[in-house]
């Protein structure tokens, strides 16, 4: 894929010191194939030469954008928390997010956890970093309180209210819960996709001529999140009542390592995967967009494994293209856009009746335990954007985790994890994504402290330190050609001690 050479670089200027002549003269470069127009303005390929980052520059890129946590909660249980990035696209147009609210009889908290991959900007993913969690915190709420005072809107801009008490035995159902959380996705959704409209129907005189809102305050701040998209997934953890849910708005991935003890006292990790990729590569994704389209558009709402033919995801946030009819959208292009010269994308040829996309989770239901000894339990939870997936398998991935936490270190070929890392597959899922590059050879490397960071390191070479430098060393654009933004958070637990865990996530609000 990449030509790998030591070759002069051409000086631009006349005058330099010997030293600046001479690293420019000995940096080391690469390239890789680029798409150019001609002279006749067709396209055709091309070779763009890049430098090639050291080793020492490529360890501070996969780490300059990750955190880790130790939080003791008053149950006794400490709770880790990894999270790690690596942009492809400039600026990154992945998110995350995380919370601890505790109930206010001190019975168990709910932990949330999550994380967005935005496309086409990340207008929509930035802002569901910021109220993706209080909507589900107040669906819940409701769900407690038996309440429905409280509208969407104050969720979104205030704090979530605290209630009293453990609550009903509603917050104990899974599949209560389940579809309060779904509620809040899609009316949040909901939210961001009529924004506009509510803001044009404010302005809108008894001539109805529409008019031109492009210098409005709330123009851009309410167009982009919704014409911009973004996938979401989020866990939360109930630990009052030992259950954790997983919901899943497209094709970023949960998975599970689940410890199986084994009588000779080894054991190995159960690889349970908690979400199924939301792609028209799915099939249970294209019979459901079968079935809720007409019967003429059977063959149309998936084409080459996309929405129309053009959203890879199937479900997603914003992404107003696909659900507003022709009139909405041409009539806030008008009102919107064109003032501030810009113009939207045109809708695909085949949309006939949308909303073609929905924001609607699959949530997934696991109970839980804090038990050590229990056997069958998950020990932790890996969640992620598809740029992971599209280079790493759920088995690798557990393997590559339950090695870490088991304190492996070093370069270790791929043949041999298996021995030092046993696993096995419970739920595969189902995949609607394709693997860029199949390696059954080739090393892992274990020397990361932060365990996202080491999964990103996995995905993008292990112990191949010259594929790994190349990949880094692309910039945005080129970049997105190779490899796409990863976000991943890492999330386990285990009995602690106050000396050994500091509360490092505040708790903003009570259930």
């Amino acid at each position: 894929m990449w030509r790998r050479a030591w070759k002069p670089v051409a000086a631009t200027v006349a005058i330099g010191t010997p030293a600046y002549l001479y690293y420019y003269r000995t940096t080391p470069t690469f390239s890789i194939p680029i798409r150019v127009k001609d002279m006749d303005g067709k396209p055709a390929m091309s070779t763009k030469v890049l430098p090639l980052l050291s080793m020492e520059e490529v360890n501070k890129r996969l780490s300059e954008r990750s955190n880790s946590e130790r939080t003791l909660r008053p149950d006794g249980i400490a709770w880790n928390y990894a999270n790690a990035a690596l942009p492809s696209n400039d600026p990154i147009e992945d998110t995350h997010s995380k919370q601890i609210i505790q109930r206010d009889d001190a019975s168990g908290d709910y932990l949330f956890f999550a994380v967005m991959d935005g496309h086409r900007a990340g207008d929509t993913s930035h802002l569901l970093s910021l109220v993706l969690i209080r909507a589900v915190s107040l669906s819940l709420a409701k769900l407690i309180s038996k309440s429905s005072s409280t509208s969407l809107s104050e969720s979104t801009v205030g704090r979530v209210k605290s209630i009293v008490g453990l609550g009903s035995a509603q917050d104990a159902d899974p599949h209560r819960v389940s579809l309060a959380i779904q509620d809040a996705f899609t009316d949040l959704d909901r939210e961001l996709i009529t924004a506009p409209l509510r803001v044009l129907a404010g302005n809108m005189d008894r001539s109805k001529t529409i008019p031109d809102l492009s210098k409005h305050p709330l123009a851009l701040k309410t167009m982009l999140p919704a014409i911009s998209g973004s996938c979401a997934l989020l866990a939360v953890f109930d630990t009052a009542h030992k259950d954790l849910y997983v919901a899943c708005t497209g094709d970023s991935r949960a998975v599970a390592g689940v410890w199986e003890p084994t009588p000779d006292g080894k054991g190995h990790w159960r690889v349970d995967v908690l979400s199924e990729d939301q792609t028209g590569r799915n099939p249970n994704e294209l019979k459901r967009m079968q079935a809720e389209h007409p019967k003429d558009e059977a063959d149309t709402v998936i084409r080459n494994g996309r929405v129309l033919g053009g959203l890879e995801p199937t479900r997603a946030f914003g992404d107003a293209r696909y659900k507003w009819t022709r009139e909405v959208h041409d009539t806030l292009n008008h009102a919107f856009m064109v003032g501030n010269d810009i113009t939207l994308r045109s809708q695909p040829q085949t949309l006939k009746t949308p909303p073609y996309v929905t924001a609607c989770p699959e949530v997934t239901h696991r109970k839980l335990s804090f038990d050590k000894s229990a056997p069958g339990a998950i020990r932790f939870l890996v969640l992620a954007t598809d740029g992971l997936w599209d280079e790493l398998t759920s088995e690798e991935v557990v393997s590559l985790v339950g090695g870490h936490l088991a304190g492996v270190r070093g370069v270790i070929p791929k043949a041999e994890l298996p021995s030092l890392v046993p696993t096995s597959v419970k739920t595969g899922g189902v995949e609607g994504k394709d693997h860029r590059r199949k390696r059954n050879s080739g090393s892992w490397a274990f020397r990361d402290e932060n365990v996202g960071t080491h999964l990103i390191r996995n995905a993008l070479g292990g112990g191949d330190e010259e594929s790994l430098r190349q990949l880094v060393s692309i910039p945005a654009p080129y970049s997105r050609r190779h490899r796409d933004d990863i976000t991943v958070t890492v999330v386990w637990w285990e009995e602690g001690k106050e000396e050994d865990a500091q509360i490092a996530t505040p708790t903003k609000a009570k259930l």
